[in-house]
């Protein structure tokens, strides 16, 4: 019997993966999707909220919120972009995606928590004793939890980003979010950008194409590149 999985290649900091949130919900109804978090802002490119950042990554958000509808909260652009001491890195919500998975296979209600929180709470994701309270938001065990994300936080967190990045390169994929769509080892990049906005159409996609592979897509404009969020107007 063939076997289909959806590997879904993101980061906790790509607004455009929050604009493709739907897209993934709506793929767990269908299949199996197994998560990469590729630290786009990890190592010299964390950084804290400066005006630089902040005048940056508004414009590309308020483009973002446009064209999926996703919500985008007041505590959000007017709070946490305005926040100087909070520090904007991916490597920390990765840790706690991996320990949600660990420990109870959360890892993608994790996310979509987090997602929540920095997007639309203005909450600070990078910080440990947000990360706990999401988590337990969800209904993990804090202490249990805290344990799991004390493990992967680091050397396991670096390895699985180094991962995904060369997964990444395997599969010509231009930023995040990228969709993979793999049976039976064979593995096929999809043009989900197609479907942003339009979660159910994605799903009768990919019902249409179970058992079958998808057909090999080219990437999306609607993606943030491997170390930032800017998104080129035109492409060559």
């Amino acid at each position: 019997m063939s076997t289909t999985t959806l590997h879904y290649i993101y980061d906790p900091l790509c607004g455009w993966c929050y604009g493709a949130a739907p897209l993934v919900r709506e793929a767990r109804r269908h299949l199996p999707v197994v998560a990469h978090g590729g630290g786009m802002m990890t190592g010299a490119q964390r950084q804290p909220v400066t005006s630089q950042l902040r005048e940056y990554v508004i414009t590309h958000d308020r483009r973002i919120a446009r064209i999926t509808h996703q919500p985008f909260g007041d505590a959000y652009f007017e709070g946490l972009l305005h926040d100087t001491d909070a520090i904007f890195d991916s490597a920390p919500p990765i840790a706690a995606m991996l320990a949600a998975e660990q420990l109870a296979g959360r890892g993608l209600d994790l996310l979509a928590r987090l997602q929540q929180a920095h997007y639309v709470e203005g909450r600070r994701i990078a910080e440990n004793s947000v990360l706990i309270a999401m988590a337990a938001d969800i209904g993990l065990d804090a202490a249990a939890f805290a344990a799991a994300l004390d493990a992967v936080s680091g050397a396991a967190t670096a390895s699985h980003i180094s991962a995904s990045r060369r997964l990444m390169n395997e599969v010509g994929a231009a930023g995040f979010p990228t969709f993979v769509l793999e049976t039976d080892g064979q593995r096929e990049l999809i043009d989900a950008g197609q479907f942003i906005g339009n979660p159910a159409g994605f799903g009768a996609w990919l019902a249409g194409r179970l058992p079958q592979t998808a057909t090999a897509g080219t990437g999306s404009e609607f993606v943030c590149a491997p170390d930032s969020c800017q998104l080129p107007e035109k492409r060559a």
